[in-house]
């Protein structure tokens, strides 16, 4: 297998469409450039909005920029669950919405440190496999749970059994888990910022240089840099 070039190196801000996966588009830019890709956290192929691709040497980058909080807006269908979380999977459960007073209530007890299972539709390893894959085949699983950190969850609009949320939350987090906390589904997710990196910065064809992208990280990111990227950019 030939190796992959070195160059053009940096950080791509990426605005991921709904439909494709995240692969598929990393994949694509990979296509173009014949460098290495990395990237700092992929999205469900509903989803939308903010990817970062790091590009050629800068892979060697990716322990600072994986782990960042990220910032999501999501339209949830507070009438129903499903089987995922999100609008691919199976309705579980029908029901009258919350009145805005009661959901106003969840949402608050959803704030802070929470501990949610793992969607059963998510790239988690059951055994040895991911827990998508045993879903698709129907195999039913004990989902583990997963611990983090909510920092921002506010009802921006409600009508018609659709919540509108904005959220601030650790890298990790499940929101299709918060929606089925909140006894609904994730009808849209998107991807609004990573650590101090936002999708309004996205721009045909951009590539932010190695540096310049790192020193925008906060300080404890930038602590996870290994020397030898950091002899790249003359910080070692």
């Amino acid at each position: 297998m030939v190796p992959r070039a070195l160059e053009p190196a940096g950080v791509v801000l990426l605005d991921k469409p709904a439909g494709p996966s995240s692969f598929k588009v990393i994949a694509e830019l990979r296509r173009r450039t014949g460098a290495r890709t990395g990237h700092a956290g992929t999205l469900d192929p509903f989803a939308t909005g903010l990817l970062l691709v790091l590009s050629g040497w800068a892979t060697k980058l990716q322990p600072c920029f994986v782990g960042l909080d990220k910032r999501y807006v999501s339209d949830v269908d507070l009438s129903a669950t499903t089987s995922t979380g999100d609008p691919e999977g199976e309705v579980v459960e029908q029901h009258d919405a919350p009145e805005p007073g009661e959901l106003e209530r969840q949402v608050a007890l959803l704030r802070g440190e929470v501990e949610l299972p793992i969607p059963a539709a998510s790239a988690v390893k059951i055994g040895g496999e991911r827990a998508y894959r045993l879903a698709r085949r129907g195999v039913e699983v004990a989902m583990p749970t997963r611990r983090s950190q909510v920092h921002a969850l506010d009802v921006v609009a409600y009508r018609e059994s659709i919540a509108t949320l904005d959220l601030r939350v650790s890298s990790g987090t499940y929101v299709r888990a918060l929606a089925t906390a909140l006894g609904g589904h994730c009808r849209t997710l998107r991807r609004l910022e990573i650590g101090p990196y936002s999708v309004d910065d996205v721009g045909p064809e951009r590539m932010l240089p190695p540096t310049a992208a790192f020193d925008r990280l906060p300080a404890e990111a930038r602590a996870r840099a290994p020397k030898d990227a950091l002899a790249r950019m003359g910080r070692g």
